[in-house]
C-alpha cells in the first residue's frame, strides 16, 4: 500500500535540506575571506531575489494590521541579527558546534509558547529539550 506524502512533510524536508545549506555555505564564504557583516549583506540580495519572485508568482497583496505588522517587523530584526550572530560564531568557530548549537532555536520558541501562548508543555517534550541540551555539550567537548 502506498501513503500519500502530506504536503506539509515536503516542504518541511525542503526547508531541512535548504536551511542545511544556509548554515554550510557561509563557512566557505567566510574561508575565503568575506566578514561576517557582508556574508550577511549577500545573504539579504538573496531574500530580497526570492522575495520578488515570489511577488511576481504569488501575486502578494500586503495585509495590514498595526500588531501583526510590529511582530512581523520584530520577527525579521531577530532573524537578520540572529544571522548576522551566527555568522560572527561561525567564522571563528567550528561548523559542527556552532550549527548545533543555533539550531536548538526551537527550545527558545517552546518555552515562549508555554509562557506567552500558554500552550502545553508535556513531560516528552520536557525531555526533549534537555536530551537537545545534552547534544550541544556533547558536540562542544
Amino acid at each position: 500500500m502506498v501513503r500519500k506524502v502530506e504536503p506539509w512533510l515536503i516542504f518541511a524536508v525542503l526547508s531541512l535540506l535548504l536551511y542545511g545549506l544556509w548554515g554550510f555555505f557561509p563557512k566557505l564564504a567566510s574561508q575565503k575571506g568575506i566578514a561576517p557583516g557582508g556574508i550577511l549583506v549577500y545573504e539579504a540580495i538573496g531574500t530580497v531575489f526570492v522575495a520578488l519572485i515570489v511577488l511576481a508568482v504569488v501575486g502578494f497583496r500586503p495585509d495590514f494590521n498595526g500588531k501583526g505588522f510590529s511582530f512581523a517587523l520584530i520577527a525579521g530584526t531577530a532573524g537578520a541579527l540572529g544571522s548576522l550572530f551566527f555568522l560572527m560564531a561561525l567564522s571563528r568557530g567550528r561548523t559542527s558546534v556552532v550549527v548545533t548549537m543555533t539550531a536548538l532555536y526551537p527550545v527558545v520558541v517552546i518555552i515562549l509558547s508555554y509562557f506567552v501562548l500558554r500552550e502545553p508543555l508535556t513531560l516528552k517534550q520536557g525531555m526533549g529539550m534537555i536530551l537537545a541540551l545534552a547534544a550541544v555539550v556533547l558536540f562542544s567537548i
